[in-house]
Formats: structure tokens, sequence, C-alpha cells
């Protein structure tokens, strides 16, 4: 395929597209889809399918994971991977097939395997991101079952359990906290011990011999047909891959040339400018550097064989550029196992395992080796493939237009970047094996220190060292030789080789001089750049693994890796280990079943299947269009202007709505606080923050809003207007508060002064610190909103509120609250996010909608809704606190202050929030200073346990600190400052009313934790580990948890329909909590009673819960507080035993006539009698107890390693009191997803901004929440049966938010391991070591905190010591 333009033979554009979609094919005219459609937006703006979700755009969630199958025609093999379908252009998998969840199963065909397993298994919560689960698992089963692995036993799959761990390592989910989706997925596993699996439907816990029988059927080799016959067909009977019809002129389009020469004819055509053109092979790089613009015209150079060809020569390895890394990989592997020489092995097997832990599964699969580098060498990117690369001495090959050039690794990134002209055909990497000669043996190291061990996250620093040891004859000592130590990621433009230390160290005899020298002239090499974040941090850790490398060499030395003279027993060989389960529940009897019985979640395999409808899942409207916000990147400032660059992207904008679109009567209103104040939909005419929105950008597709808005130019003036406030000094200085009413300002306890003079000691005026928090439900905010007839608007939003989002849209517009329809099906995670600050998006879009008289859809890309939406409520305060010598509190004075943004929102709950988690001890007497600061901030809302999250971390602060100084242990001076029951209901005065002291558990609660959690003997044995270890130290902690929840007023709506089946409507919306499922079996429980045999499970599957409709139930009330699902089913049985009283008397008349009745007969006998089959309640608590405590307890131990401040959770032990639980499964799932949840706030999650105000850390690559290879690796979790509580719903008590405060167990375990570590290297004198023993631990204890803390320069400290063989070791027998 050819044309000719201008006398030039040039490749032709790609015509169409052929490729399989759930086994039916699909055609794509270049006409009808652009170049830069990706995958993703293909399958859901233009197909039935939505199983794939936009839950990131970067390929940093796995929301969007597909399965892709190719067909070799040649070999007749099929090769299937997994892939993100948000970086994949649709024009890249030409004669591919493709499966999405729904094609795995779905409701029509019957559910899959994995499907029917991560369903029974309570695997999915919130659902959104589930699909893109089952897809990376089922590329690892099919991959695993085509494998040279003996055959597994029948109903199992080749997978191993360490495998099936793995599987889903790049995919994020911020509900469940990952524990039931191992379970799932180890399920498979034919190395599994069945026994060790967690809560699940398919047999219960304790059964004397689970198998695989009980599981649903899995069918090796997946079961499904991954390439269909006819695609088959057409790839043979095609003469070529590609179109090879000729086009006559130039145009926009897809480029596939299928030679270098071909490849070169395109770039010297003229065709093409290097801002026009992108040259992609699996286009991964988008995730990382974002397109500004878009593209027109693409080069795909994946199909030019010279880039993908691997050439196996005497001295190494040749790969192409364009192989990918998941193949490259398995090339390694491949060529280390078949490697007669063990020297010749270690760089390939290191090489491989290293590239492993690089990005995620679904993004090694199709990015390219190549292009990992160029990205290396055009930016600043933090390449760990192009540092070890580096290290192992590789070359590449570039080929300059006829010109082949052949350089090392070395001078390619040093050269000034690469235009089109210029293209990387291969890397030669060399296996080192003829280069070893018998006296001398290669050693090979590779390091990376990063926020998660398995990938998915850059380096703070890498490196890669190899060489050649030889023994000295005289001295028995080692001597190194031809060196070369690469270092990357630290703060540099691309990896270096540090020559000054491989100069020095060549040839020497290693000693700890020799290696303290080397160190020295490390840290002059390793410089990092100015601006890098935590500089310090990283030229340690880059010290540590030099120091790591030459440790094993050197006589004495402790090395790293090893502490001598440990026993097995102090090991614990699950340290480096992933997860194992060991789930503990006690489900409750039978007194109102199906209540209390751990069902799946209502409708689960629908959301497994891709199947379960979210807002941005509906189907476009006829003529929608979609918008973007255009947002202030400055605090204070007027809005002059608002222009867009001349781009292609800019073409694309059909018009811009603003404040000035707002209709006559109508209000600039986006949100408003809980207490009438209302916060701008639009900063007009001044911004009063960074990140607030100025308009919306509208566009015929998502994509070209969302790069449309990239192009906006704005003009800023602050001309008059003061200095914006970013700090809460600088509210206090400008006395910019918000008001908190009396009726919400928490009430102190007893006398501070008169405690303070009781105490022997004091503890005066110490700094706390906590940070925000953003939300990171998988699905952002999304609204579509359809104008309806007479002035009307119809909103689906993702909201926990639709009724204040109907007022706001109605105010904003100047339309009744009844023109107003806003209806919520289900939410794909909230955590507060969505309550207020959701109201925003629908507001926005209904303007639009209305100012259009379109259809208008916002579904807001990630970066955009980390900047715009808020988070948690940082917080800056001082304690001081009095205390007697057995560790006894008499005093406690807390001054906060805490950052509201720029409006209310739900702000004024705060200070009694905090109070309420600070209140969890006995003080003695609690006084308090809370400011609630206005500053020029994006407004912060509620999150997840708000306040009581900062609340309950200061108390436990504050423990940790007597404790110190004390020299106490910390459980010990907890236990003596528990609440007696007395002291509880003077702390907790409406909390507590109406409950007995039989319900104040917490003392049983801490005891039955130290038994089972086995607290006192891991504890000794952490000291004597701490004791032997050098470099890595243990702690372990363990914290109460008292949590103060209100239950709220709400309606429910049950309709028996003429047939048999039930509707249930309630306020409550669907979040990933159960509600629905509470709902189902509360409503089962009660009509049950006239079910003829009791309920069963026919008529939980006759009952069918709405969605939320604010014209339809009124009144639905905020979902929030972990209550609204006890609300939901208060009112649902208030208005099921209203049905009740009109369904009894009929069938009274009719067992007198006829004895057993079916439930169908009564309906149909009631319906002819005209009886009301549909009863609606509102339901609203009692006053003198509509709000209760809960109590539960946990124990976290945690191992970090000194050299680079890695974090390992080896164990956590929780314990929760549920009442009654209405449902076991989905209170267990919301306590560890809630404690996963607080692991992240409290050691992993860094949200980050400019001196603007404006969040930089607003992407999967900047900020990371927990992932499946960080959460703890034994994890046990406890619900506890308290029995009858009389004023709670059926006995039962929230469970959502609560465990989240468990979390500050991992950070005070952490202050434990780093005290350890501080006493290790503070040298000989006491009042040395006493001074390390007090230490401000921030939030987030990231691993960049933990190594600071630990010390930066304790490599040196270890080198100047003067007997090295003696250190760490007494006491380790």
């Amino acid at each position: 395929m050819m044309e000719e333009e201008k006398g030039t033979v040039v490749v032709a554009p790609v015509e169409r597209v052929v490729f399989a979609l759930n086994g039916e094919r699909q055609e794509v005219s270049a006409a009808e889809v652009d170049p830069s459609t990706t995958l993703l937006e293909f399958i859901r703006t233009a197909t039935p399918f939505k199983g794939p979700k936009l839950g990131c755009g970067e390929g940093g969630c796995g929301a969007c994971v597909v399965l892709i199958a190719k067909y070799n025609p040649t070999t007749d093999e099929v090769t299937e991977f997994s892939a993100s379908s948000c970086l994949t252009l649709v024009y890249s998998i030409h004669f591919c097939s493709v499966i999405t969840a729904e094609g795995l199963g779905n409701t029509q065909d019957g559910f899959h395997a994995i499907q029917k397993r991560m369903s029974g298994f309570h695997a999915s919560q919130c659902g959104f991101c589930t699909p893109g689960m089952c897809m990376s698992i089922m590329s690892s089963l099919i991959n695993a079952d085509k494998s040279k692995q003996p055959e597994p036993p029948q109903g199992f799959s080749k997978l191993s359990v360490s495998e099936a761990e793995r599987s889903f390592s790049g995919n994020l989910c911020r509900c469940t906290g990952y524990r039931p989706i191992v379970d799932a997925c180890k399920s498979f596993a034919s190395d599994v011990d069945l026994e060790d699996l967690g809560l699940n439907t398919f047999w219960k816990k304790g059964d004397m011999c689970p198998d695989v029988s009980k599981l649903p059927g899995y069918t090796f080799g997946g079961g499904i047909c991954t390439f269909p016959d006819f695609l088959k067909f057409e790839i043979k009977t095609s003469l070529d891959y590609m179109n090879d019809a000729t086009i006559p002129s130039p145009m926009e389009g897809w480029y596939c040339p299928k030679s270098i020469k071909q490849y070169y004819e395109l770039v010297n055509s003229g065709l093409f400018s290097e801002s026009s053109v992108k040259v992609v092979v699996g286009n991964t790089s988008t995730g990382v550097y974002k397109d500004q613009d878009l593209y027109d015209r693409y080069i795909d150079i994946a199909g030019i064989p010279e880039l993908s060809s691997i050439v196996r020569k005497d001295k190494g390895i040749e790969i192409g550029a364009a192989t990918t890394i998941a193949r490259t990989i398995e090339i390694l592997n491949q060529e280390s196992e078949s490697m007669s020489s063990p020297d010749g092995s270690v760089v390939f097997r290191k090489l491989a395992d290293h590239m492993s832990k690089v990005a995620s599964p679904f993004v090694r699969n199709t990015a390219s080796i190549g292009g990992n580098i160029i990205l290396a060498h055009k930016y600043p990117f933090r390449s760990d493939i192009s540092t070890i690369l580096l290290g192992a001495a590789a070359t590449v090959s570039l080929q300059v237009s006829s010109e082949t050039l052949h350089v090392t690794f070395e001078q390619f990134l040093e050269q000034p970047p690469l235009d089109h002209s210029t293209l990387l055909l291969n890397i030669f990497i060399p296996h080192w094996a003829s280069d070893c000669k018998k006296e001398n043996t290669l050693i090979f190291e590779t390091y990376r220190a990063a926020p998660r061990p398995l990938g998915n996250a850059v380096s703070y620093v890498n490196s890669a060292f190899l060489g050649h040891v030889a023994l000295d004859k005289s001295s028995g000592d080692n001597v190194l030789s031809n060196l070369h130590l690469a270092f990357g990621a630290y703060g540099t433009e691309h990896a270096i080789r540090a020559r000054k230390v491989e100069e020095h160290l060549t040839g020497k005899i290693l000693t700890a001089s020799v290696v303290l020298e080397a160190v020295k002239l490390l840290r002059e090499t390793v410089v990092p750049m100015e601006g890098t974040t935590h500089p310090e941090y990283r030229v340690s850790v880059a010290v540590g693994f030099l120091f790591s490398f030459l440790s094993p060499l050197c006589k004495g030395m402790v090395e790293p890796g090893k502490t001598p003279s440990i026993s097995e027993d102090l090991l614990d060989n699950y340290v480096h280990n992933m997860p194992f389960s060991l789930r503990r529940e006690t489900i409750s009897g039978d007194e109102y079943k199906p209540v209390g019985d751990p069902i799946k979640k209502y409708k689960v395999e629908l959301q497994a299947s891709g199947e379960a409808v979210y807002v941005d899942d509906i189907p476009a409207p006829k003529n929608c269009l979609y918008g973007e916000f255009i947002y202030s990147t400055q605090p204070l400032a007027y809005v002059k202007s608002i222009k867009f660059k001349p781009s292609l992207a800019s073409k694309k904008i059909i018009t811009v709505v603003s404040a000035k679109d707002i209709p006559t009567g109508g209000r600039n209103i986006g949100s408003s606080s809980f207490l009438g104040e209302d916060e701008p939909l639009f900063g007009d005419p001044i911004a009063e923050f960074a990140g607030q929105a100025l308009g919306v950008v509208i566009a015929e597709t998502q994509r070209y809003a969302d790069m449309a808005a990239k192009q906006v130019v704005v003009e800023y003036s602050t001309d008059g207007l003061k200095a914006p406030i970013l700090t809460v000094e600088q509210a206090v200085q400008n006395k910019s508060y918000i008001k908190v009413p009396p009726s919400m300002a928490p009430k102190q306890v007893g006398d501070f002064s008169i405690g303070m003079a009781e105490a022997d000691h004091k503890i005066l005026l110490e700094e706390v610190k906590l940070p925000s928090q953003y939300y990171f439900y998988m699905e952002t905010q999304t609204a579509l909103a359809i104008p309806d007839e007479d002035n009307t608007m119809t909103v689906y939003s993702s909201s926990q509120y639709p009724e204040f989002a109907q007022n706001v849209i109605s105010k904003c517009l100047g339309i009744p609250f009844s023109s107003v329809r806003v209806i919520t099906r289900r939410v794909g995670g909230g955590f507060g996010g969505k309550s207020v600050r959701s109201l925003h998006v629908a507001t926005a879009a209904a303007l639009c909608a209305h100012t259009l008289r379109r259809p208008v859809r916002m579904h807001l890309n990630r970066n955009t809704d980390m900047i715009m939406i808020g988070g948690r409520h940082p917080m800056k305060g001082r304690y001081s606190v009095g205390f007697k010598s057995g560790g006894k509190i008499t005093a406690l004075h807390l001054d906060l202050l805490i950052d509201a943004g720029i409006s209310a929102d739900a702000s004024p709950i705060m200070p009694g929030h905090v109070v309420s988690g600070l209140k969890k001890y006995n003080w003695g007497a609690l006084s308090f200073d809370i400011k609630l600061c206005r500053t020029n901030h994006t407004s912060k809302s509620t999150m997840r346990a708000p306040g009581h999250t900062q609340g309950s971390f200061v108390a436990e602060a504050v423990i940790e600190h007597v404790a110190s100084v004390l020299s106490l242990d910390a459980n010990a001076v907890r236990q003596r400052n528990f609440h007696s029951y007395d002291s509880l209901v003077s702390f907790y005065p409406g909390s507590s009313a109406g409950e007995s002291s039989s319900a104040y558990t917490l003392h049983s609660l801490f005891d039955r934790l130290a038994s089972t959690s086995s607290y006192l003997q891991r504890s000794e044995s952490i000291k004597k580990f701490n004791g032997c270890s050098k470099w890595r130290k243990r702690g372990i902690s363990s914290v109460p948890l008292v949590f103060s929840v209100r239950v709220r007023p709400a309606p429910g709506r049950v309709s028996v329909l003429t047939d048999g089946s039930i509707v249930v409507e309630v306020g409550g919306i669907e979040l990933g909590q159960g509600l629905w499922t509470k709902v189902q079996q509360t409503t089962a429980f009660a009509l049950g009673q006239l079910w003829p045999t009791g309920c069963e499970e026919g008529l939980l599957d006759r009952i069918r819960v709405l969605q939320s409709d604010t014209l339809n139930l009124v009144q639905g009330g905020l979902t929030a507080g972990s209550t609204t699902s006890e609300s939901s089913c208060a009112a649902t049985l208030q208005a099921c035993n209203m049905l009740l009283d009109r369904l009894k008397p009929v069938m009274g008349r009719l067992q007198s006539q006829s004895g057993t009745v079916s439930w169908d007969t009564l309906i149909s006998q009631a319906s002819q009698e005209n009886v009301n089959l549909s009863a609606s309640a509102y339901w609203v608590p009692d006053k003198d107890s509509n709000s209760y405590l809960n109590y539960g307890a946990g124990t976290s131990e945690v191992e970090i390693d000194l050299l680079t401040g890695a974090i390992t959770i080896l164990r956590s032990d929780l314990i929760y009191d549920c009442g009654k639980s209405l449902n076991p499964a989905v209170d267990l799932g919301q306590i560890e997803g809630s404690f996963i949840q607080g692991i992240g706030f409290f050691i992993h999650e860094e949200h980050q901004t400019n001196s603007d105000g404006l969040v930089i850390s607003n992407s999967t690559w900047d900020y990371k929440i927990p992932s499946v290879d960080t959460i703890p690796k034994q994890f046990n979790a406890e619900v506890l049966n308290t029995g009858y509580h009389k004023h709670r719903v059926l006995s039962s008590k929230a469970s959502g938010e609560p465990a989240v405060v468990l979390a500050a167990s991992v950070h005070c375990a952490l202050r434990g391991a780093i005290r350890a570590a501080r006493i290790e290297f503070a040298g000989s004198t006491e009042s040395a070591r006493s001074s390390l023993l007090t230490f401000q631990l921030d939030v987030p204890a990231s691993m960049t905190v933990v190594k600071e803390l630990c010390g930066l320069d304790i490599v040196e400290k270890y080198l100047q010591e003067d007997d090295l063989s003696s250190t760490g070791t007494a006491g380790c027998n």
C-alpha cells in the first residue's frame, strides 16, 4: 500500500481496522474514528459493552483492563495478555481479539468461575474495579495453564499461590482492602490449602473438609474462546494485515510501515511535522507524560520486523526496541535457564526479576523496552530499566537515516533528545559468562526503593552494580575489578555511572575504610537536581545500596540481607511473602433470618461481569455533548480573560459555559454547606483558590473536552486584592474563621488547671501535624444532565446526596425543586467525597445542558478530580499533658487549627468529631481551643471517619509520648487511661445515653485481642529480633476504638406487585457498603413471616431494590456516617410492618379455607380485594438514642529496612463489636477496607500542593494508595456478636468508618521500630540514647520519613565503628 506524493513513495494511512470484541467482528473506518481514539473510548462509546472503566487514564489503576489475544497464522498459535485499554489505541489492535468482562461471562450466557468466585468470596464492594480485576486474573490463569508446569488437580489451574497473589498486582481497589480478592484468586491455585481461604458462600469456616467441588467449576485453560475462528480465517486469507487500498492525497491517519525503509520514507515525505505526528508502539508513555494536544497522525512502528527481533549472540542477546517489557522478561528468564554458566545466567535472571517490578503486568504487556529507554532519554523519567541496563553494560543500536550506529548505553543517554529521524533499533545485553576467568566470580545486583514492592510505582532511587571478584591470595580478602556502578531516579536527568567510585574500589582489598571512602565519593557523585523531593533521602538510599552490594564482600560486616544467629522463629518466613488469609467471624443466630447471614452482595455478579450500570455507563442520549472544567491556577486573583492556544484540540471546542450563562433568576451556586453557606459554581469575577472552576469547555467527546481544557490561557490580575491566606497561621493572623454553631461545638470536661496541678510530669506545647488525604474513589465525579419538557431537568449523578444536588441545581437554574429530578443508581466509591463535592459537577452539567438545550455529560479525568475536589481536613496543633509517674493522665489541653478551605461545606462538624475521637481515653480533665480556619484552598469536606481519624491519632500520639517519657510500655499506659463506665458517660453524655454498662465492651475486646494476637509473646520476640538485627527493626502496637455515630431519619417504600415480586425503594445510596444487601435481607425477614416455610432464598430472589430518584422518594437525605444502612433497614422494616398489617387478615381468611397458603396466592387475593400493596414510611430515630458508641481494637506489627525506610506490615489483628451484624460478610469487608484506607492515610498517601495551593500530587504516578503488596502479610479480622442492643436496628451497629482509626496501630508500631533503630545507632552514652527516644513522627509516615528518622548517615556511622565483627550480635542465640 503506497501512495505517490511529490514524486516520493509513501506508506498510505490505514483505511480500516478489523478486530473481534467478545467474539463479534468490529470494523473501524478511518473516516469514522480518528487515530487518537483509545480502545477504552471505542468500547464504551461505540459498542454496548461497559465493563472496562475509566479510572485514571494513565494505566495506573487497572479499572480498564481487557484481555487481548493475537494469532500467528504460521504457527497456528494464540497468545493472550492483559492490557490497559485506556492507553491502547484502537488502531493498534488490527486483527486482534479483545475480551472484556462481559465476554468472560454475563447474565444471558452465564457467569464465569472467576466472576462467581469473586462474588462468593465477597471480593467486590462498590464494584467499579471488579471487571478489571477479573480480566487480570483471567490473563494469569490462561497463561499459567499454557506453561510447562505439571498438570493440576481437577478443578484447579496451573497457577501457584504466589502467582495468584501477584495476578492483579497493578489493579487498585479502594473498598475491599484486597484480602477477599486474594482469596478468590488463590482458590484457583493448584497448591492452595482451601482451609486457608477466608469467609465465603461456598462453605462455612470450620467445615471439616472444604473441597474444590464446592467452588464454581473452572475449566482448564480458562474455558472461553479467546480468538474466534472467523478472525483466524480472515487473517489467513488476507494478503496483508493492513489495508491494501491506496489513498490519493495526504490525510490524517494511522501509518504502519513494514520496514525501516518505509519508516524513513514516511518521515522524509513532508507529510509530518514533529508536533503533529506521534511515533508509537504501545502508547503507554501517555500514562506518564500526558499528551498536551491532539495528534492527527500516528506512525506505528510495532510492525517493523527488525524492531521486534531477538538475536542470540556469542556474548549476549540482542533485543529489538519494539519488544514488550513482558516479552523481554520472558526472554531473559529463558536465556538464564538455558545457560550452562552460572555467571552468565545471573545477569539475565536478575534483570528479569527487576523488570517484573516495573509498572504493572497490563502495562508491561504492551509497553516496549525501547519506549521506556526513549522516555528516560527524552525526559528526567525515573526509569528502572535504563539504570539496570546501564549497570549491565548494555549497548544500543541507532538508525540515523541510512547509517547504523552502535553506542554504549552511557553514550546514548548523554546524547541530545532524538527526533523522528533517529530510530532506536535494539539493545544488546551481554551475559558476561565468557569474560569470567576461573579465579574471578561475576557479581551483579540491582536495587530499587519505591513506595510499592511489586511495581506500579516509580523509584525514589535505583541502582545496578556489576563487577568481578577475585580472592587476594596473600590476605584472603576480596578484590573487585571491571566495575559498573549505575545509579538513577535520584533526581537526575538520566542514569549515571559512578566512575570515581568505580576507580576507587578497583583493585583494592575491601575493608571498612575503603568502603567508607567509596561512600564519601558517592555522596559527591549522586547529587539531586534542584527541586527534587527528598534529596537527602535519595542520596542516603544510594549509599545504602552500595553498602548492601559491598558488605557481603567485606570480612566481619553485618550484611543488610542477613541477621547473625537469629533463630527461624524470629525471622518469620512470611515477611517477604505475599498475604495469606486467616480471618475469623462470628455469625448471628437465626432470630432475624436471613438478617445476620453472610450472604453475598446484592447483584454482585453484575459488578463482576461489567453489567452493573454506573452513571458513565448510561448510554449517551442523542446529540449529547461533553464538558470539562477550566480551573484557576491562582489562589486569589481577578480573572481578566480566558483564551485558548491555537491547537488541534482548540478546534474541537464548541463553546465555553461560564457564570454569564446562569439564567435570570438563577444563582452562581455550586454547592452549599449544611448550614446554608453557598459556594460559587464559578470563580467570577475573582478566583478565590487554585482549583476553582472558571468555566466548562464543551466538545463532542469527553476526550476532546479534556484536551481542549489543557489549551486554556487565563489572564489574572491581583490589583487591589489582599494576599491569599494559604496557611492556618495566616488565617489566625487575619482572623479568617468559619463559625461553628454553639449546638455543634464540643464540650470540655473537668478543670484542666486542677488536673495539671495533680500531675507528677508535664509535656508542654508538643506539636502535632496531620495532612490532607484524597478520596481516590475508583469512579471519579460524573454526571449526565438531560433537559426535558417545560424547562425541567433530569440529572444522573454519582452522588451520596441526590436530594441536596436537586436543591443546588434548582437554585442555580432558578427553577422549582420539582423541576429537577436527580437519579443515582449506584456509586463507584464515595468515602464522603460525593456528598457535597459532587454537587459542583452535577450543577455544572445541568447548567450546560440548560444553556445548550442538549444533553451534557461530565466525567472528570483523574487529574482534574484530584485538583478540584479537595479531601480530608489538614490540621496543626499543640498539646499539653500532665500525668502521674505510673502513667495515669490527669489533664490534656489541645490547641488545634483546622484548614477548612474556602467554604464551610461540612466543616462545622469537624471540631466535635475531633474531640469525640480524642475522648477515647479518660484524660481526667480535657480542654481545647479549636479554630476552623478559612483559607484560599479548595474546600475540605468529610472523608471516611472525618475528625475521628485525626482526634484518635492525636490521642495515640499523646499516649505514646507519655509512655516514652516514663519508659513504660505504651499498651500499659493505654489501659491505665481506659474509661470506666462512669467516666465514659461523662465524656460521651449523649452517645452513651440509654446504653447499659454491659454495652461498654472495650475492656473485654482489648483483652481478647491481646490474647488472640499473642501480643505479649510477640513483643518479647520483637525485643530479641531488634537486639540481633542491625539493619531491620520491628515494632508492635495496639490501639483501642471508641467511635460515636449518629443515626439520621430515612424514607423507605416497599411495594408488592401482583405476581408476588417485591420492589423496595430507600433514600440511601449503594456506595459499595452493602446497603442494598442489608435492605434486601431486612425485607425478606419482615415479609418472610407470611412465606409458607419461613424465609428462604426464594423470597430473597424476588426482592429488587431500586435506584434513588428525588421525585419518586423524597427526603432521601445524605448517605454518610456509616449509619444509612441501618436507617434504611429501619424504614424498610417499618414499611413492611405496614404491609403485614394489611396482609395478615387476608392470610387468615385464606388459611381458614385451605390451610397452607402460598405467597403468590396471598398476593393475588389481596390484589383482588383492593388491598394497598405499597407502603411508605419515614423512620425517625428516638431523640434519646440517635447516637451511640462503637468499640473495637487493633494490633499491628511492622518491620522497617533501615537502609531504605521500606515498611512491611507483618501482621494486623482487628476485633470489632458489630452488635448483631446485619450481614457479617458485608461488615467484615467494610472493616477491612476502612482499615486499609486508614493505612493509606497514616503511611502512604502524600497529598502535596505547590506554593499557590494547587494540588500537584494529581495522578496515580504521584499519589499512592495502598495496593495488594502493601497490606498486612497476615490479616485477621473478627466481627464480634455482642448480643441484644434494644435501641439499635435489629441490634446492629455501624461498621463502615470506625475501623479507619485502628490503622493508627501501624503508625504507632512504626514509632517503636524507629525507636529501636535510633537506639541502635545512638552511640554509647545514656544521654545520647534517651534523647532519641522522643521524636515527632509525621503523617504520612512514608518510607522517606522513616529513613530520615532512622538516620541518613547510619552506614557511615557503622563503618566508623572499631569492632565490626561484634556489632549487633549479642544475645542472639
